[in-house]
């Protein structure tokens, strides 16, 4: 069967772009879809809201569940096995039918060890806080780099016998050689308590072989037989390990390469590149924000996905900024080099222009601009050389509309 062109759903800021709108939208375009997370974790939290209401906030599975897509969890994957669990019983309970789920055995599993460890830093650091959602991403990613201590999705097959083993280990040898490291004497009373609690162990445990249970071991070739492939980026360009300001950053590729590299295992020859802006920019957690607002800068903005918590605070808004986002996707784009095998072609999708009113404020050339929201995206699109620009007008899929400009 010959491969569809795929899908790479890219976000093109601080993440909270919309990326769950469009890889539902795409997703919901083919009888036998299937959605790639290539990035990130259990830190995503991708909204989609179906056409007759029923809302979701998705962190493991592919946002193109509720349109029926299955998912693929890829090598560069971090699951949570007991946040799994938790999502798992949250779609149960909202009447969604699952549909199959395959991990690549080379994914690593996050512990509970490791959002201890990530939550203890990013307390001690205060004011100098790095902006970690607290989840251990980072830290799963630390762990993994030892094999004494790695934990994959391919492991989970030893049983439950030999995780606790692995588990055990982590907790007595890793855990105070990290606490060390981190610079952290000792952990608070609390921290210790979880950390010393067999029950919460044996919890995981249970969580780690219902995850066995509920995937499929898979390579990146299950993809070729597909027809509608959508790979789903998690957090945005400008959170990228490599090319975003360090320290407040996350430790993986948030662009295109991932993706491209499953593609080229699948072999898939040609990936549309959807990158992802809202109508202004926003930040969830610390790090600097060009042109930061004091508050939400059109009143129609309504967010319930991102409240204040511990070790995000609030919400930050900003004017969008065209020259900066146009850097920061062609510099993204300009990996699909790296794989010329794969043909690359670049779209833009912006989202929540129905929350800005007849005119959005944008900056370009250092100067404050104002544009109609259309023209706002036909501007950009025209700037980037997009093929296609999707434009969302709403929180649903019947709420994209998908536009070629002129000489794209």
């Amino acid at each position: 069967m010959m491969q569809r062109t795929a899908i790479a759903v890219i976000g093109a800021g601080y993440g909270d772009e919309g990326k769950g709108l469009m890889t539902d939208y795409h997703a919901a375009g083919g009888p036998d879809a299937i959605v790639v997370r290539f990035n990130g974790g259990a830190q995503a939290g991708h909204t989609v809201v179906t056409p007759d209401g029923l809302r979701h906030v998705f962190s493991h599975f592919g946002s193109g569940t509720l349109a029926g897509a299955a998912t693929f969890l890829s090598r560069h994957f971090v699951c949570h096995p007991a946040l799994f669990a938790k999502e798992a019983d949250a779609l149960a309970a909202a009447g969604v039918a699952l549909p199959p789920l395959f991990i690549d055995e080379r994914a690593p599993l996050s512990t509970l060890y490791d959002i201890l460890l990530n939550q203890l830093a990013e307390r001690r650091r205060g004011n100098a806080r790095h902006g970690s959602c607290g989840m251990g991403f980072g830290e799963t990613v630390e762990r993994n780099l030892d094999p004494e201590f790695a934990l994959t999705a391919a492991d989970l097959q030893e049983g439950a016998g030999w995780l606790l083993h692995r588990l055990a280990a982590i907790r007595d040898r890793y855990v105070p050689r990290r606490l060390a490291a981190l610079g952290i004497a000792a952990p608070d009373t609390e921290a210790a308590a979880r950390l010393a609690s067999d029950s919460l162990l044996q919890a995981y445990v249970h969580a780690a072989m219902r995850l066995r249970r509920a995937t499929r071991l898979a390579r990146p070739t299950l993809l070729a037989g597909r027809t509608q492939v959508v790979f789903e980026g998690a957090q945005g360009l400008l959170l990228d390990q490599q090319r975003g300001a360090f320290p407040w950053v996350t430790r993986s590729h948030t662009g295109i390469r991932n993706a491209l590299e499953v593609a080229a295992e699948a072999g898939i020859g040609a990936l549309d590149v959807v990158y992802v802006t809202r109508a202004y920019l926003t930040r969830h957690g610390a790090g600097p924000l060009a042109h930061e607002l004091p508050g939400k800068p059109y009143a129609g903005i309504e967010d319930r996905t991102n409240v204040p918590n511990e070790f995000q605070g609030t919400l930050r808004f900003a004017h969008l900024d065209l020259d900066l986002l146009v850097r920061t996707v062609r510099t993204d784009f300009a990996d699909a080099l790296l794989y010329p095998g794969i043909g690359a072609r670049l779209q833009l999708a912006v989202s929540c222009l129905d929350q800005v009113g007849p005119a959005l404020s944008y900056v370009e050339d250092g100067t404050l601009k104002s544009a109609a929201p259309a023209a706002l995206a036909a501007h950009l699109a025209q700037r980037l050389g997009a093929g296609t620009v999707y434009t969302a007008w709403g929180p649903t899929r019947a709420t994209v509309r998908p536009a070629h400009p002129a000489g794209a």
